[in-house]
């Protein structure tokens, strides 16, 4: 990869552009990073075979996130206010020693706005999986934040392909056909809580465009959180709950899924293409609905399999569509 080229990403919630990207993610809600200086990658520093290995742990660090806070959630005593405050510091110490080891770009240090929408996320994921199923969860998330993203774009003015356009309804389709009333259709509070996460990881996304170095900005953001978290947890004093495999399962998601997730992330995002890095996340929703089936014995009904390939399938499409002809306009902008 050239110097100053850009290459975008959903998750992670830096450099990010509203366009084909989630995650956060999660294509539409892919992330631009301009790697500049001494933060420049060459195209064959890295085998294929290393690249597949680690965009594989990656996409599964980001589904482990939604496998740990259901089971948390559902098989241990934690209360979800504790789940959240402890993920958000154990992702803050795991990036923070992330960037103290790692050095190089100076650029970046988060900020308090971004930080807000960053705890809200965390905060409606862990309260929405506290009745949500696992798949249902993560599509819920992944459909919100590409649908923010994509509304961020066509409110600044980005143009939209028709293609992109049928993409964008299929998938809006599938999210209202999933929460349609029914037998089988998931709890509304967790739903809307849910949703919310997705439109909070979305506004964090958009905020970090042109941020700075997406390492040192991600650990700024996360440190930022844990006075949020900390409110949080005092304002749900009565109703906190822990036990040892809780915080077990809050720590695993927070250093392992989140903080070295996105390590592992930033490290190999520079080596694949935009269209590449954004089309591989559709794989969080599916990898997050596997672990729940092996691990949670969740079914999966009809209703879901439907939604998902709507959804996935619309966002697929909006993301294909891009990739056009020279000099028509789209809504991914690496400006």
């Amino acid at each position: 990869m050239k110097n100053n080229e850009q290459v975008s990403f959903y998750y992670g919630g830096k450099h990010s552009e509203p366009t084909n990207q989630p995650d956060g993610s999660y294509a539409c809600a892919k992330q631009n990073i301009n790697y500049r200086g001494s933060h420049t990658f060459a195209q064959d520093s890295m085998s294929y075979k290393r690249i597949a290995v680690l965009t594989a742990l990656a996409m599964i660090a980001f589904a482990g996130n939604s496998l740990l806070c259901r089971v948390a959630l559902e098989n241990t005593g934690i209360d979800a206010a504790s789940f959240t405050t402890i993920r958000l510091i154990s992702g803050a110490i795991t990036l923070w020693l992330v960037v103290r080891f790692r050095g190089g770009n100076q650029n970046g240090r988060g900020n308090w706005m971004s930080s807000l929408a960053l705890f809200a996320y965390a905060a409606g994921f862990s309260f929405a999986y506290m009745s949500l199923p696992t798949a249902t969860g993560a599509l819920l998330l992944f459909g919100a934040v590409q649908t923010t993203m994509i509304g961020y774009g066509f409110l600044v003015g980005e143009r939209l392909l028709k293609w992109q356009i049928f993409g964008l309804m299929l998938a809006s389709g599938g999210i209202v056909v999933l929460l349609l009333p029914g037998l089988s259709a998931p709890p509304l509070i967790g739903s809307i809580l849910m949703l919310a996460a997705g439109i909070a990881w979305g506004v964090y996304s958009v905020r970090g465009k042109g941020a700075g170095d997406p390492f040192r900005v991600t650990a700024g953001n996360f440190l930022r959180t844990v006075p949020f978290a900390l409110a949080l947890s005092v304002l749900t004093f009565e109703s906190t709950a822990l036990d040892h495999a809780g915080v077990g399962y809050a720590v695993a998601s927070g250093a392992l899924a989140s903080g070295i997730g996105y390590a592992i992330w930033y490290t190999v995002v520079p080596q694949l293409k935009a269209t590449s890095a954004s089309t591989v996340q559709l794989s969080v929703p599916v990898i997050a609905a596997v672990g729940g089936v092996v691990f949670l014995a969740e079914p999966i009904t009809l209703r879901l399999a439907l939604a998902s390939v709507a959804i996935l399938g619309g966002i697929l499409l909006f993301i294909k569509a891009k990739v056009q002809k020279p000099g028509r306009p789209s809504i991914e902008s690496t400006g």
